[in-house]
């Protein structure tokens, strides 16, 4: 079951509660017993793993450019 934080509107008192998919209704205070709403809060985001940097993708950034388009041309042709 997930946990939700809430804020009370009358004493601005914060807490949590572990509340089902299905569960429906509001959510009192624990504290002063009125109505509290829910605070959305921004996921942490950890990027981990290769490809989330520049240099990922580059495989051969030690030759230079030309020997690299060199190898890529097809028998007999000549670079202009």
């Amino acid at each position: 079951m997930p946990t939700y934080e809430y804020k009370c509107e009358k004493c601005l008192f914060q807490f949590e509660v572990r509340r089902g998919f299905s569960d429906n209704g509001a959510t009192f205070c624990p504290s002063c017993g009125s109505e509290a709403h829910r605070l959305f809060s921004p996921v942490p985001i950890i990027f981990k793993g290769p490809g989330f940097y520049v240099t990922d993708s580059r495989k051969d950034h030690e030759r230079p450019w030309s020997e690299d388009k060199a190898d890529k041309l097809p028998s007999g042709e000549k670079e202009k």
